[in-house]
This record gives structure tokens, sequence and C-alpha cells, in this order.
């Protein structure tokens, strides 16, 4: 059995797999022998079962290759991201990961929240890392769009706040991710705030919020009061005063 172990230690090595699956190792050892193997190699410890059929080695502790190695249709998302690219000084307690599995995140890792998404959501990736060790996480424009779409993933509106504040932001890709989201109050909270913060070259993303916002309103902050001034331009009641917002946005 030993020898057994060996072999597939050295395979792991020559193909640097710190982190695999079974399918992985099609092939390169007869299946009985990698089965066995990795159940002897697991039980000592030397081995940690992530979820049926995907491993990784002990020391082996890439908290997003691992949390997208178990959801690879999608990728690292919301308050991570925001913290991976400096837009907000809060780090998360867990890795957030956008998928269209369905997953119970406690049964895998108590630091790992995976995110049920649409299908038609899981866009706007960009590939990090190297070899076997590369993850996707969402770009600075879908990560703002998912923000505004699921606050509660990000910390809420003081989070994305200061956030769409300090990014710089493309309207193309704004539009691209906001039409794939199809949140209209998402939209329109973008494009108030938009003007509110001056952003800049965000024409484009303007007109096309206009095009798409509709007589409902809807408000600014999700659960707060239904009270406050009535934005007509963007079909909002802003539930939270402006010169609040300003405050947020800067700090």
């Amino acid at each position: 059995m030993r020898d057994k172990q060996l072999q597939l230690l050295d395979v792991l090595d020559e193909y640097g797999y710190d982190i695999f699956s079974i399918d992985m190792l099609h092939g390169k050892l007869p299946d009985k022998e990698i089965r066995q193997a990795i159940r002897s190699l697991t039980n000592s410890g030397v081995l940690i079962r992530l979820e049926r059929g995907k491993y990784r080695r002990k020391n082996f502790l890439d908290d997003f290759v691992i949390a997208n190695f178990l959801a690879q249709d999608g990728g690292i998302a919301y308050w991570s991201a925001l913290n991976f690219y400096g837009l907000t000084e809060q780090f998360p307690n867990v890795i957030f990961v956008q998928t269209a599995l369905r997953k119970n995140y406690d049964a895998v890792n108590p630091r790992i929240k995976f995110v049920k998404v649409s299908r038609r959501k899981l866009i706007g990736y960009s590939e990090k890392g190297w070899g076997n060790h590369k993850y996707k996480i969402t770009d600075i424009e879908k990560t703002i769009s998912d923000c505004f779409d699921l606050p509660q993933h990000c910390g809420w509106f003081q989070e994305t706040i200061k956030a769409f504040n300090n990014a710089n932001l493309s309207a193309n890709k704004l539009i691209r991710y906001c039409k794939a989201i199809n949140n209209v109050s998402a939209v329109k909270r973008l494009a108030f705030l938009t003007e509110l913060l001056k952003k800049q070259e965000m024409g484009k993303f303007l007109d096309y919020a206009k095009s798409v916002i509709k007589e409902d309103y809807s408000l600014f902050e999700t659960g707060g009061e239904k009270l406050g001034t009535y934005i007509k331009d963007w079909r909002l009641i802003l539930n939270i005063p402006e010169d609040e917002i300003l405050e947020i946005a800067n700090s």
C-alpha cells in the first residue's frame, strides 16, 4: 500500500496537483490504485477531502483557489472581490463564491459562502494565479454590479457606495453586466449615484439606465424606511439624505 501512496504523491508532484479531483488522475494510475491510495492518504491526514471526489494536499491553503475549485462554473465575487481590488477596508470572514450550483457551504468549508445565482449572471470574470493554482474572480465592473444586485453579500449599501465612488469604471462593461443581472432597481441606484458623485465618462450608462427604468418607485436603501425624497428622474425614494450618502462615499 505504501508503494501506491508514494506513486500517487509522485503523480501529484509531477503535475503540480496541490488540489485535484479523481477525474484529473484518470490514465495516470490504475483507477483502483488511485482510490486505495487516496483513501489511505486521507486517513493519515496527508490529503484533505473537500467534497466527494475532490481533495487538496494538507499544506495547500489558498482559499480563493479552493473555493473556485469547488464551484468551477463561477468565481470569487461580492465582498471578497471588493476586498481584492482594495475597494473596501473591511475583510470578510468568509470567501464569497458565485455559482449556479446548489451547495451547502457549511458541509464543505465554513469559510466558504456559495451564492447561488442564475446562469446568465456567470460572466465578467478575470483569471488570476498560475498552473493548478488558478482561480476566477469578478472584474471591477461585475463586482460593483453584483454588489448592487445582492448587497447583503458585500456589507450592504455603506460598502457598495464607497466602492462605487472609488472604482474606475467602464460604462460599456457596466451596461453589459447590468443587462445580465436584470435588476432595474439596482440600475436606478447606480444611475443616481453616477450623477450625485459626478462619475466621469458614464454618459452612455446613464442613457442605458433611462431606457430601462419603469414608473414604479424603488427604495434607495433596501429594507429601510419607505419615507424620503422622491427622485423623479430615477424613480427612487431617497430614504437616506444626500449629505449622508456623500459622507458615506467619501469616508
